[in-house]
């Protein structure tokens, strides 16, 4: 009985902790968000629209001037709101005919088999984006394959034979309707 109200303690105090810490990065992620002035989202707009716009284009477009723009991308670097800069490239340019989407559902859970998962993940060039997701499946995974042949090898000679997979679902996109577009600033 002493262990049972010793462990509620326990309990109770890192309920208690973890609901501050909670109440403490809510409060930090609404200060960094009023960080923010209409000037840093409008720079930010720009820049997912085309990351190759100088400190001179930046000014002209945000009515600043060149140097005042330049220190505010350095400042939304510096800060982590740009994380990088990358290039689309058009995957049927370079034979990726097929993309889709794989469900992965884990017969195995566990810490190992999620770092054995997730290392396979990073070997793989062909997926190239994964989710942990809530719901019937554990992961959701991007692919992008030369063609069908090439998907089935990837769901059957790669994924399926891992320890910790059970079944795997695949979608086949036919047509993208919408390009992966700018986060809402």
């Amino acid at each position: 009985m002493r262990d049972r109200s010793r462990i509620l303690r326990i309990l109770t105090l890192i309920a208690l902790n973890l609901r501050a810490e909670t109440a403490c990065c809510r409060k930090n992620m609404r200060e960094n968000r009023v960080m923010l002035d209409e000037t840093d989202l409008r720079l930010l707009s720009a820049l997912q629209k085309d990351a190759h716009l100088t400190a001179q284009e930046l000014g002209e477009q945000l009515n600043l001037s060149a140097s005042q723009a330049g220190r505010r991308r350095q400042r939304l670097e510096a800060d982590g709101y740009i994380r990088g800069y990358t290039a689309r490239l058009d995957p049927l340019k370079l034979g990726l005919n097929v993309q889709g989407f794989v469900q992965v559902h884990l017969e195995t859970h566990g810490p190992e088999y999620s770092r054995s998962f997730a290392q396979l993940l990073a070997t793989r060039p062909e997926i190239v984006s994964a989710w942990t997701m809530t719901g019937d499946a554990d992961y959701l995974l991007r692919v992008y394959c030369e063609d069908l042949p090439s998907l089935n090898r990837l769901i059957h000679e790669v994924l399926l034979p891992h320890r910790a997979v059970a079944r795997v679902h695949s979608q086949i996109v036919m047509d993208q309707l919408k390009r992966d577009g700018p986060l809402p600033t």
